[in-house]
């Protein structure tokens, strides 16, 4: 939409707007559009944007991790056709906290959307981190915002609020428009005694709701838990006691890499009784690093060794902190659980601290961990040694209470999730219709008298493997599915140039289907059927090459599935000679 004279002389009158609370006196006034591009339905994917006229900002930028249907799939991020159909009018990227469904899918979007990135102190250096591997277009802007600091770009202000959360430096966002403020929570909790930092600014969220809030977008992870989120010090207490109980033996700490609270902790335990730290995996290593730079983690001289320098002290002596407390094949404490680090070796006595809940879906990986764990003989703790980063029910009521929203958005958790939270809010005397539990891609325009959802924008997930971004789509999964579960059967055949006389085969080679050496009955059948249809395409005068192929191809799954009732992958190549 072009700009009329009148928006033209917002910009110019920006401290004034701010002062006046966005009020445009005289002036008929558009619509703000919220367009969630993923965190509904779904754990992970967090990216929402704010729309007005010709100005977007968009709040995280984060992926989630593949499930068990995605063969081969190292991540998935949210898909961002609006915002390339709509490049010029995007202001930047707002991100509230450092964890990977917030910030995860930055390096791959700014490739697509060269815009500035805002964040606070510690989530700005690891994404710095990350854009150090995955290069990003020369221009891109990134900018450390502090508490109570606001930034204005096109028709939005910007503020940033302090909250607590399972990770140092995460922020709330108050959003300025010109039919109102909105107020994002993102990840949160309400921890009155953190271990690092303030408490969260609750007098601000109080003084927002007092000014008048639009609309609240508040997060529903734990939305079924009643009561209060814990403090994260009350982990530092039973970390006491495991350290007091277990002094005889090497402790191994499995938990969140970001989590730098939790990894204080730790250390203050080790300290205390005497034992020198190691830091492993890599994720671990870069963001302790990162917080040690910004002074956000304390470690006494002397405390810290590196991994080589674990041989050189008695085992009890000692303490690991290390990732894979989900279960990751790759990552640490799996590697340990399998006998395959090249440092570390389980041994019996071995007291293995699992500081973390399994993500939904990780429960089975966590579970072989943990039984391959013991099996070495180490003694698992997964019992009290965690506690979450999000808002149970009362912090959510609380919030609300503060805020006093004209609409409230849930989001931030499956569908199931957003229900529930509706229902809630219900209870607090907020008018059902004045709640909105959108899907994502929704368009939800809202201004002081008036909301609706008016339409829809592309969204969806695109797969990275590898190197490759969004090459994989559902007919390539499907492939892979088949793949693992039938296996695949080759049959190749050389056909003389020309006359398409067979000069040799048929062959037939299998992977993933049976063994071969104890089916030698099956795979002479298979020759013989591939060379009948063969002979048959001769008599028939079929010179066709995608024919013949069809032809075996059918044959084959005909024949194997009356047989074995499997269907794998079916193969024909025909050579030329």
């Amino acid at each position: 939409m072009a700009r009329t004279e009148n928006t033209q002389n917002r910009k110019k009158k920006n401290n004034e707007i701010a002062v006046q609370g966005w009020e445009y006196p005289g002036e008929k006034k558009s619509k703000l559009k919220i367009i969630p591009l993923g965190g509904l339905e779904q754990i992970g994917l967090n990216m929402t944007a704010f729309e007005y006229e010709d100005s977007i900002i968009v709040v995280d930028c984060g992926l989630a991790f593949p499930g068990d249907d995605m063969l081969g799939i190292d991540l998935v991020i949210p898909d961002v056709t609006y915002l390339e159909q709509n490049l010029d009018k995007v202001k930047g990227f707002f991100i509230t906290h450092g964890h990977e469904d917030h910030i995860g899918a930055l390096p791959y979007v700014l490739q697509k959307i060269p815009v500035p990135v805002y964040g606070t102190k510690l989530t700005m250096a690891i994404i710095e981190g990350k854009l150090t591997e995955h290069p990003v277009p020369r221009g891109v802007k990134r900018k450390i915002v502090k508490y109570g600091q606001s930034i204005s770009v096109g028709d939005f202000r910007v503020e940033y609020i302090r909250i607590n959360h399972s990770i140092v430096d995460a922020a709330s966002l108050a959003i300025f428009t010109p039919v109102g403020t909105v107020v994002h929570t993102g990840d949160f909790k309400i921890d009155h005694t953190p271990v690092f930092g303030a408490p969260a600014d609750l007098s601000r969220f109080a003084e927002l709701g007092k000014k008048g809030v639009l609309a609240l977008l508040c997060e529903s992870t734990n939305i079924f838990r009643e009561g209060f989120t814990m403090s994260e010090r009350t982990v530092g207490k039973t970390f006491d006691n495991i350290f007091a109980e277990n002094q005889n033996s090497r402790i191994i700490v499995a938990t969140f890499a970001s989590n730098v609270d939790r990894v204080q902790q730790i250390i203050n335990c080790a300290c205390k009784y005497g034992r020198k730290v190691v830091v492993d995996g890599r994720s671990m290593v870069n963001i302790i690093g990162a917080a040690m730079e910004l002074g956000y983690i304390q470690i006494p001289d002397g405390c810290l060794i590196s991994i080589e320098e674990l041989k050189n002290y008695p085992k009890e002596q000692t303490v690991l902190i290390t990732t894979g407390s989900q279960g990751e094949s790759m990552a640490a404490l799996s590697r340990m659980a399998a006998s395959i680090h090249r440092k570390v070796t389980i041994c019996p006595g071995d007291t293995i601290i699992m500081s973390s809940h399994p993500i939904p879906g990780n429960e089975k990986a966590v579970a072989r961990v943990i039984n391959d764990l013991s099996l070495l003989g180490a003694n698992v703790i997964f019992q009290d040694t965690h506690v979450s980063g999000h808002a149970c029910q009362e912090e959510i009521k609380l919030m609300y209470a503060l805020v006093k929203p004209k609409y409230a958005i849930p989001v931030h958790g499956e569908y199931r999730h957003l229900q529930a939270h509706a229902h809630l809010i219900q209870d607090l005397g907020i008018d059902s219709r004045r709640i909105f539990v959108m899907h994502s891609g929704d368009v939800l325009e809202l201004d002081e008298d008036s909301a609706a959802i008016c339409g829809q924008v592309p969204v969806g997930s695109v797969m990275v493997d590898g190197l490759g971004v969004g090459d994989v789509g559902n007919i390539v999964l499907r492939d892979r599915q088949t793949l693992a579960q039938h296996g695949i059967v080759i049959a190749v055949i050389v056909l003389e140039r020309g006359s398409n006389q067979l000069l040799a085969g048929p062959d037939i080679v299998t992977r993933g289907f049976v063994y071969v050496r104890e089916n030698e009955e099956l795979m002479a059948e298979m020759k013989e059927l591939v060379m009948g249809t063969v002979m048959e395409c001769q008599d028939r005068r079929i010179t066709d090459w995608g024919k013949i192929k069809n032809m075996i191809r059918d044959d084959l799954n005909d024949y194997l599935w009356k047989r074995m009732k499997r269907s794998p992958v079916i193969l024909p190549i025909i050579m030329e000679a």
